[in-house]
């Protein structure tokens, strides 16, 4: 399979690339849920590079998998591919559950860093359709969470495949077997540092080849990337990966995005997206964090530590309103359930949105992002940093004329916005009404010189309260 330019818009060259248009309907949807499930479900032990630290002599993972599988010159990863049945998979179940969640769109991981495709491939033996569950997964979500209005957008994490496995280099293992080289393969020795381990053009040709095979097989319109591929040996690739996807979507006729960390792509040219992390203010250009139900894991593991419904909920509210989207990822078993404690934080979430959604889906950002003392400590590996949101800490979106404030936390009877002082230059229009999401459509309030009085009243509240403002004029 040879990749070449299909005919469009773009050439694979950055300055065409830049004229990229971020679509409606991401700027809109504002919610997405990733998964996390490969074959790393099955040990369920550490997180979900157990892949490669299974094979790395002085990890918790190396000694739990000689006591727990045997040597790993006789049990290897490879060895968990059978045990990965997936037999209570149920895609128009994860679906529904999706759709609950109030989530727009559905990343499934197509390939992780570990090489096994969970779609059915024709540049690998080693994929689901094939092997352990013997089933397309992606196809079956593609299917489920489209028949219910969502978007399927799809993650590669293949670049990182170049070094994963080479541990197992080191001493007797299985990724010694050249039977099985066609899977662990390269695992080159370099390791991951930085300009110093340069991916050989096979390498870079047969990634590009997958990136394409998942984008005719499936039409995702979102493509994710991990990342490792900011090497620079991977920037003409990228070129022409963004260039052929952009024009395929482009005679589909639906629009569509890539993600990409760090300083992958010019920012023109992509969605940058910050992992585990957020932005301490508003950035022009529409971005997204991804992050996960858990603080220890992306994949399902024995233990996990969950954050709760409320922190999640308030990480939304405030990346949303500094023009941002919210990835967020659940890890299911092996055998293809969703962990109760996922789900109960995805139906916490949907019965928020169902109330208060309208401040969050189509919304852009307004004038500032909002006001109150908690700081968020801004960049990637951030997301457990700052100090709980409080009753003072409020966001705020706009849609049209209407502008909406966030209380972060549980409020009291009263609210004071600071941001809607009587005459303040960033409103010069008094406020006509005000209204509770989820209660009253006007409540009392009085607009003065310090700022927006507002009166709730009594009645339960979850999480955070939304008001609804609409000025005079």
């Amino acid at each position: 399979m040879i990749v070449s330019n299909p005919p469009g818009p773009y050439r694979p060259s950055w300055d065409s690339l830049e004229n990229y248009v971020v679509p409606e309907w991401y700027l809109d949807a504002k919610f997405g849920i990733f998964i996390h499930w490969g074959v790393y479900s099955v040990p369920a032990f550490g997180n979900e590079w157990y892949p490669r630290h299974m094979y790395v002599r002085g990890t918790a993972e190396f000694e739990h998998h000689i006591r727990t599988y045997g040597p790993q010159d006789r049990f290897g990863y490879k060895d968990f591919i059978p045990m990965f049945r997936a037999e209570r998979f149920d895609a128009d179940e994860w679906a529904d559950l999706f759709l609950e969640a109030g989530a727009k769109y559905v990343v499934p991981v197509a390939e992780h860093h570990d090489g096994f495709a969970m779609y059915a491939s024709r540049l690998t033996r080693w994929n689901a359709a094939q092997m352990g569950p013997c089933r397309d997964v992606v196809g079956e979500l593609a299917r489920a969470v489209r028949e219910r209005g969502m978007v399927l957008g799809v993650s590669s994490h293949r670049a990182e495949h170049w070094w994963f496995m080479n541990g197992g280099r080191e001493f007797p293992s299985d990724v010694q077997d050249p039977a099985f080289q066609d899977f662990y393969g390269p695992a080159h020795p370099g390791g991951f540092d930085f300009g110093q381990n340069q991916p050989d053009e096979p390498f870079l040709e047969d990634w590009l080849r997958r990136c394409a095979e998942l984008i005719d097989a499936y039409r995702p319109q979102l493509f994710w990337f991990d990342w490792w591929i900011e090497q620079p040996a991977f920037a003409p690739y990228l070129r022409r990966f963004a260039s052929y996807y952009y024009n395929r979507a482009a005679a589909w006729g639906q629009g569509v995005a890539v993600n990409y960390k760090n300083e992958a792509f010019p920012e023109k040219a992509a969605v940058f997206d910050v992992e585990r992390g957020q932005l301490a203010k508003i950035r022009p250009r529409f971005w997204q964090t991804d992050t996960a139900t858990a603080k220890n894991s992306w994949g399902y593991v024995e233990g996990l530590d969950y954050k709760s419904p409320t922190d999640l909920i308030h990480d939304l509210v405030d990346i949303v309103s500094k023009n941002g989207a919210l990835l967020l990822n659940v890890g299911p078993k092996a055998d293809g359930t969703i962990p109760d404690g996922d789900v109960e934080i995805l139906r916490e979430i949907g019965a928020w949105l169902r109330v208060n959604g309208e401040a969050i889906y189509g919304t852009r950002p307004w004038k500032v992002f909002g006001e109150g003392p908690t700081r968020v400590v801004e960049g990637a590996f951030q997301d457990t940093a700052r100090s709980p949101f409080t009753a003072e800490d409020i966001r705020f979106t706009a849609k049209g004329d209407v502008l909406y404030a966030v209380v972060l936390a549980v409020p009291g009877p009263r609210v004071f916005i600071r941001s809607l002082a009587q005459g303040m230059q960033l409103e010069p229009r008094p406020v006509e009404r005000v209204g509770l999401l989820g209660g009253p459509d006007s409540v009392p309030f009085q607009q003065t010189q310090e700022g927006l009085v507002v009166s709730l009243p009594e009645g339960p509240c979850r999480h955070a309260a939304t008001l609804r403002i609409e000025f005079r004029g």
